[in-house]
């Protein structure tokens, strides 16, 4: 009995220690909406390519217009799913009754922003060069990277996508002139397929 006791009393710390180390209230809901609006960017960034000098697999710059509608919608899909996350991840934070600003969310934001604002800078500099082929690679790569840098300081399903998005990402290099598809997949089909799965382990 007492045994049992003392092994309850180690798990029960066990919690508190990682509830104190990690940021546990992202919401898995807010995957699958950020899955939903990379699908239906990409449906747009496929349209505005129809019958374009821009085409999938032809990377020249004569349009330079379409290469700036092409990251109006990016911007767009990322305003968008940055501000559902927030939206719903408060929510839950307020439901568990964990602080939403802390040491630990400082570490999250600081390891996850820093590869990403890397791949950011990086990716504008191969636009400004024209390397349009490599763009998609190189934003599921280093996007990969910083969910993976950052899932130390949460949910343990977060460092398995970054995984999957770098393989993504390694596969989308060796197949250039597909990089819209393979954009697709990593931040439409993928954030759904683990918001899922953290949404399940979230009821």
């Amino acid at each position: 009995m007492d045994n049992t006791k003392y092994l309850q009393d180690i798990q029960d710390i066990k919690q508190l220690m990682n509830r104190s180390s990690r940021f546990l209230s992202l919401s898995g809901l807010s995957g699958i909406m950020a899955g939903v609006y990379a699908l239906i960017g990409s449906y747009i960034a496929f349209y505005l390519l129809k019958d374009q000098t821009l085409y999938i697999r032809n990377y020249s710059a004569e349009n330079m217009q379409l290469v700036f509608k092409l990251l109006l919608v990016a911007l767009s899909v990322a305003v968008l799913a940055i501000v559902t996350a927030l939206f719903l991840t408060i929510k839950k934070a307020k439901k568990t009754h964990q602080k939403i600003w802390d040491k630990t969310t400082q570490n999250l934001l600081i390891h996850f922003l820093i590869p990403l604002s890397t791949g950011a800078i990086f990716g504008l500099i191969l636009l400004k060069h024209e390397h349009f082929g490599v763009i998609a690679p190189v934003s599921l790569i280093f996007y990969g990277l910083a969910l993976f840098n950052a899932s130390k300081y949460t949910l343990d399903t977060v460092k398995y996508l970054g995984i999957s998005e770098i393989i993504v990402g390694l596969i989308s290099a060796y197949f250039i002139g597909y990089g819209l598809y393979f954009w697709a997949f990593g931040f439409g089909v993928l954030h759904i397929i683990y918001g899922a799965v953290m949404h399940f382990k979230e009821r």
